[in-house]
Order: structure tokens, then sequence, then C-alpha cells
């Protein structure tokens, strides 16, 4: 079985006391020619050196949050293949590479995945080349932001989207069998590509995750070759869509959040500007997925934002004035004319932008003019380099039931916690409320609450056995829950 915590072994340990050493180990060693010129003492790069590997691990200790490694993902991982007794069976494990995993059991070629799942290994074979790269430019700062990327893309696109398949109940569904397989490939390859920047974690990983072989995987991660990347496993065109895809839901957040629009509260629908339609179809074959991460009923695609947001331009006379002198009226009558987005979005994607006067170029940049967006009544709005995303802002009666639904599935699941459910039990859940509206709201949204909560009875009123009550509110109302395992 695979151990969900991710903790130092002792070799770490002691690796770890005995780092501040090493330098009169290397002076031991290289004493008698440092000797030669009559001193018998370290040199000072001995010093540094040792100093620099006790901060490199002590380091790592105290700010692995920051670190390019998420155990979130790791945990989650080892989670469900426990319970579904997923095991990375392998003809000869070796260093887990592409061509080991391939003799896996259940394992199926990228190419024959579904799209989530062939856009990720695209992303780490993406990643990998990004990242030898600027390591070999010696930029191993840039290095550590590519893979901290990748590993936010994971966590945060990947697995959150492939919930389901991992929470489906056929073991040996296909689909589920990719899931596995895709996040096992990418956390082992994800911990050979972070090695040289958190170097325990990525080995206690590797030792966690190499543990069922008994011995056939290589013993260390730092023995491993470093990951080369795989061009026929890169969908350039697949990543570009699905970057637009999460950058929409991103801006449709961020309107949420301007708006104090809370996420739970289902809206009527999202509409999305498009600075051009090349990518429409892929992103409408999507709608689903955009409605699940926004909560909204609809989605709808345009590239006319008039209907929905206006632009206000206001220039920076006093930067502007030294540089365009007397053509200044003409300078704000041409930025006035200006499409205020086709504007904003060449400075976000350049910094610049450059405006004609009367046959004259002039550079600006942000800190020249600034450009405001603003949604008009019943939106709200956000824009990013190659999408506006407005939200409708309207609540129906309909709408705010939808939301009471989404806090009792809350309250359920914190309950479900409190009480110490496991995450795949099957319960029957009890609601008691005096309040019309949310009576409503649960008959209205009943699927969606069994479904969310793993609930086989759900009832409204009071349980016939004694079973300890949580008071919550909902709608200002007190809602008395009732939460028994199955």
């Amino acid at each position: 079985m695979l151990t969900e915590n991710v903790l130092l072994s002792l070799p770490m340990l002691l690796a770890i006391a005995l780092a501040p050493l090493l330098g009169s180990v290397l002076a031991g060693l290289f004493g008698r020619q440092i000797g030669r010129a009559g001193a018998h003492y370290a040199t000072i790069l001995l010093v540094l050196l040792s100093c620099a590997l006790s901060v490199l691990v002590l380091g790592q200790l105290v700010n692995e949050d920051a670190l390019p490694f998420n155990r979130n993902i790791y945990s989650f991982f080892v989670l469900y293949a426990n319970i579904d007794g997923f095991r990375a069976e392998l003809k000869s494990p070796g260093q887990l590479d592409p061509q080991a995993l391939k003799s896996g059991t259940g394992y199926r070629p990228v190419a024959d995945r579904g799209e989530l799942d062939r856009w990720i290994i695209s992303e780490l074979q993406q990643t990998i080349e990004a990242v030898t790269t600027s390591m070999d430019n010696y930029d191993n700062f840039v290095a550590c932001g590519q893979a901290s990327a990748f590993v936010d893309a994971l966590s945060n696109w990947y697995v959150r989207r492939s919930r389901d398949r991992f929470w489906a109940k056929d073991t040996d569904a296909p689909e589920k069998m990719d899931a596995y397989w895709t996040l096992y490939e990418c956390l082992v390859t994800t911990a050979k590509l972070v090695a040289p920047f958190v170097p325990f974690t990525s080995e206690a990983i590797w030792q966690n995750l190499t543990a069922p072989f008994d011995g056939q995987a290589f013993a260390s991660v730092h023995l491993c070759d470093y990951p080369a990347a795989l061009s026929e496993c890169m969908d350039r065109d697949l990543s570009r869509r699905m970057n637009l895809l999460r950058e929409i839901a991103s801006l449709g957040l961020a309107a949420r959040a301007n708006e104090k629009l809370k996420v739970r509260q289902p809206l009527k629908g999202v509409t999305v500007i498009l600075s051009d339609d090349r990518d429409r179809e892929w992103l409408t074959e999507h709608d689903e997925l955009l409605k699940s991460e926004l909560n909204v009923l609809a989605v709808d695609y345009t590239t006319e934002a008039g209907q929905y947001v206006t632009y206000q331009m206001v220039p920076n006379f006093k930067r502007l004035g030294p540089r365009v002198g007397k053509k200044m009226p003409q300078v704000k009558q041409a930025v006035n004319s200006l499409h205020g987005g086709k504007v904003l979005d060449e400075l976000q994607r350049n910094g610049k932008f450059v405006l004609v006067v009367e046959g004259e170029s002039f550079e600006l940049t942000n800190e020249d003019i600034e450009v405001r967006l603003q949604a008009n009544p019943g939106w709200a709005a956000a824009q990013g380099p190659t999408a506006v995303v407005v939200l409708s802002t309207e609540l129906t009666p309909e709408l705010i039931r939808s939301g009471y639904a989404r806090d009792i599935n809350r309250f359920i699941q914190d309950r479900r916690k409190e009480t110490g459910l496991d995450r795949t039990d099957r319960i029957e859940v009890w609601i008691d409320t005096e309040n019309s509206d949310v009576k409503l709201a649960v008959e209205e949204n009943r699927d969606y609450l069994m479904k969310e909560t793993l609930a086989v009875e759900l009832t409204l009123g009071k349980p016939t056995q004694a079973i300890e009550c949580k008071t919550v509110e909902v709608a200002d109302s007190p809602v008395n829950l009732n939460v028994a395992k199955i």
C-alpha cells in the first residue's frame, strides 16, 4: 500500500545533520594540497559550499510550500489508488521512464486517451523542454517558475477536472485507468524534473511511489536520468486552446469576485467576448465544463463587446505633454477615436501600442494611457489578453434557491467530515426546516444534493431514530441537518 505522508527518511535527516561538516571533510581531502602553500585549513570556497548546502537543506524544510511540488496532488493520488487497489505493475520499472510505463496493466498510449489526459501530458513534455532550456542557460529561477506553473495546472485543472473519473465505481473502466496512469506518470516525471530544486521532497515521493516494486526500480530519484521531452506527445494547439479555456474560467471567477458574487450562487449565464473566432467551435464543445467551473446555466460567445461593456481611455497628460508638445489636442482626439478593447489588448500583450497622429508615430505604454473597463448595468466583467468575460448578475428566485442548495451541500459535506465518515461512505440525510423557500430548494435540487453528498436517501423532516443533529443557517433561517452512514 502506498503511504500518503511525504516524510523525510533517516538517511535524509542524517544528511541534514551532517551537511555543515561537509566543508571539514572536503578540507581533509584536499588539505595536503592546500598545505603546500602553508595553510592547513579550509579555504573560503569550502566554507561557503558547506554553508550553501546547509541553507539548501534547511530551506526546503522551512519554505517547502513555496517550492515546485504540491503534496496535495500526491496525497490525492495515494488516497484513491489505495481505495481502488490501483498498482503500477511494470515488467521492468527501472527509471519509470515512458518506455517502462508502457508495460503497465491497463496502460493505454497517450494518443488513445481522453482530451484532458492528452493535454496534461503535452503540458508535461513542454515543461520538460522549457525547464531544460532554462537550466542549460543557468537561469534556475525561471526554470523553477516553469515547473511551478505546471504543478499548478496539474493540481488546479487536471486533478480537479478529473475527480469524477477517480470517483467512478467501475475500477477497471478505461477512462479511470487512463486517469490513474496519467497522474502517475506526471508524478514520477515531475519528481525527477524538480529533483534539483527540492531534492528531499522529490526523493521521499520517489521512494513512496517505487516501494511496491521491491527494489526493481532505481534506488533514488537522483540516480535517474533527467527527463527528456518527447515531441510526439506535444500538442501545442490543444495547449493553446486549453489555456484559453482556463483563462476564460479564471476571468469569470475574477468577475464574480469583483461583484462579490459567491461561487456557490448559480448565475443565469456567461458571455465570452473573443478577440478572434478561430477557437470558437472548440470552446463551444466545452460549454458544460465552463458551466461547471463558473456555476452558470448558459454560455455564449461573441466578438462584439458594446452590449456588455464600455471602455474609458484616460491619457496621462502630464507624462505625454513633453513628448507630443503642441500636438496634444490631436493626440487626445486620436485616442478618443480608438477602440478601447483593442488598445487594452495591445497593452496587455506587448506593454505598448503605437499611435499615429498626422504622420508622426508615438509609442504609448501603460504609464501614458489608462484603459478602464466598465461593465454595463446587469453585468460583471473582467478582461484578459485574449478575451473579455461578462457574467449576468440578475438573480431570479429560482437561481437564489439553487444557491441555497449549494449551501446545504457544503454543510452536509462538513457534517460528513465532523462525523468521521470516509469519502466513499454512502449516507442518509434528513433536512428539517420551517422555511418554505429552503424546502422548495431541496425538492428542486434533490438529484444534485444526493449525487454530491453520496446520499442514498434524502428526507425533508426529522429522522425516526435518535441521531445527533447540527443546526446551520440557510436563507437567514435555522436548518437542522442529520447525517447517518448506510
